[in-house]
């Protein structure tokens, strides 16, 4: 997304909640709004098959502790 488009969005966004959004505070929600685009693209650049399809649920995995 472009800076005028995230612009656009947030705007929208708040708009369609009625959500004030202070002057203080609009620098840094469209900060996290770019960077949350940065992430999308990232994970829509993955080539998936046809067949994949998504997990039925999540289950993390506790990492293993390296010996000292």
């Amino acid at each position: 997304m472009t800076p005028t488009q995230i612009e656009s969005y947030v705007d929208a966004a708040a708009a369609a909640l009625a959500l004030p959004l202070s002057p203080a505070h609009r620098p840094g929600v469209l900060r996290y709004f770019a960077l949350a685009a940065e992430f999308a693209a990232l994970v829509e650049s993955v080539p998936l098959a046809m067949s994949a399809e998504p997990a039925v649920h999540f289950l993390p995995v506790e990492p293993e502790e390296k010996e000292a």
